[in-house]
């Protein structure tokens, strides 16, 4: 793994630098992801739902779906700072989503544990600090209210961008139904991705599931680290994972990061 780790470091810190800047990175995205998700922004964007990695972006898009009577186009799970400034300058509807540094830095290790701590603490102050100049285009979305409380946030959206986006209900059955397909996405069907990304309706995406058999992978089976729901396993990695970030050589980079998350969730003053 040590060996590993290095070779993919230069390219984690490039990808950092790059995904700033939209004119470079969006061109490449698309062509990298050329559908159905990820989904770079376009003529065709409805709505950008987008943040640092690990920030409630999967949970967002399928609740935001689920609710709708028609399908919205999203583009969603770049994590890449380039997707929202581009949003902005176009003036397209944007959630921006960001979690507590802490608890997204040690989620991003748990799911891809080649990355170096201080990089990945590094690479979250960078993606919120620059979105700073367009902070007042968006609608910011906390990880807690997202996953909790969904139906506030979109209710924000709607007031911010004149939007009749419907809100998520979050019955047992439709918390259940947003995790079943949630734990189906590692199959990467295309079907699936499409429904995320608006192209497949609701009524498809369940055809689509009886055809399959709706082969939903359990709670408790597969590999709990690398999926989008909540595990006990990967709890307990991030946990193991706290004394390295309370670690005092990561200090500076654990304020700066911190100080971009007070600064990206306090309400921006209008000009």
């Amino acid at each position: 793994m040590p060996g590993f780790a290095a070779l993919r470091r230069p390219r984690q810190i490039l990808r950092n630098h790059v995904s700033e800047l939209p004119i470079i990175y969006l061109p490449f995205a698309r062509r990298r992801y050329p559908g159905p998700s990820p989904e770079v922004i376009g003529p065709h964007s409805q709505l950008v739902i987008d943040g640092y990695t690990r920030s409630a972006t999967t949970f967002a898009v399928y609740a935001l779906q689920l609710a709708q009577k028609r399908p919205v186009r999203l583009a969603h799970h770049l994590h890449a700072p380039a997707q929202l400034i581009d949003a902005a300058r176009r003036r397209v509807p944007t959630l921006a989503l960001i979690r507590h540094p802490r608890d997204a830095v040690l989620s991003h290790l748990v799911r891809e544990p080649w990355i170096d701590m201080r990089d990945a603490a590094v690479g979250y102050a960078r993606f919120y600090r620059c979105l700073m100049p367009y902070r007042a285009e968006f609608v910011v979305g906390e990880f807690e209210e997202v996953t909790h409380d969904f139906a506030s946030v979109v209710r924000r959206l709607n007031d911010r961008f004149g939007l009749r986006l419907e809100e998520f209900e979050p019955t047992e059955a439709n918390m259940n139904l947003c995790f079943e397909l949630i734990r189906e996405r590692p199959q990467l069907s295309e079907v699936l991705l499409g429904f995320e990304s608006g192209t497949v309706t609701f009524d498809e995406l369940q055809a689509e599931r009886r055809r399959a058999g709706s082969a939903t992978p359990s709670p408790g089976s597969g590999d709990e680290t690398n999926s989008w729901v909540p595990s006990t396993a990967r709890s307990e990695l991030k946990e193991s994972l706290r004394d390295q970030w309370l670690n005092p050589r990561m200090e500076a980079r654990r304020l700066r990061a911190e100080a971009a998350y007070r600064d990206f969730v306090s309400e921006p003053t209008r000009a």
